[in-house]
């Protein structure tokens, strides 16, 4: 009995660590995509419907509720035209992977080009994968700095 229990532990291991690998696969084309500006790609990552949790913030014009692969991909564009691409930085400081979940934690700064203002501030960012695509998308980052770079 013994020796069936080691071995579906171990092929649960396997199985684990293939959707860990899998999920982190899945997260470093995203981070790919977004990075090139490539909609393209980021609209292939996502699944067609995304649970995309970031808080509705009106008086940032990029943040807002989203649900579809599409929408979720144009977050990368409106950012582009709502901010100055060249002031724009994000680093990753950790992401880690348990199965199909990764959070990327890290920093990131910027400034609106309507205003001139920047904000900046850490960020945590908790995806989902399924399926080969981003399921769950929740961002936790400073938004009373980005608000306040958005007042005029």
């Amino acid at each position: 009995m013994s020796v069936k229990s080691s071995t579906t532990n171990a092929g649960s291991a396997l199985t684990a660590s293939s959707v860990a690998e899998a999920t982190r696969a899945v997260v470093q084309e995203y981070l790919a995509a977004r990075l090139a500006g490539d909609t393209e790609r980021l609209v292939a990552v996502f699944a067609d419907e995304v649970d995309w949790v970031l808080a509705e913030n009106p008086a940032v014009p990029w943040i807002r509720p989203r649900s579809t692969a599409a929408e979720c991909a144009a977050q990368v564009t409106e950012l582009t035209e709502h901010t100055v691409p060249e002031d724009a930085r994000a680093s990753v400081d950790t992401f880690l992977v348990d199965g199909a979940d990764a959070v990327l934690m890290g920093h990131l700064s910027g400034t609106v080009r309507a205003t001139g203002k920047s904000f900046e501030g850490p960020f945590a960012l908790h995806l989902t994968v399924r399926d080969g695509r981003i399921t769950r998308h929740r961002l936790y980052e400073n938004s009373l700095s980005i608000a306040e770079a958005c007042a005029r």
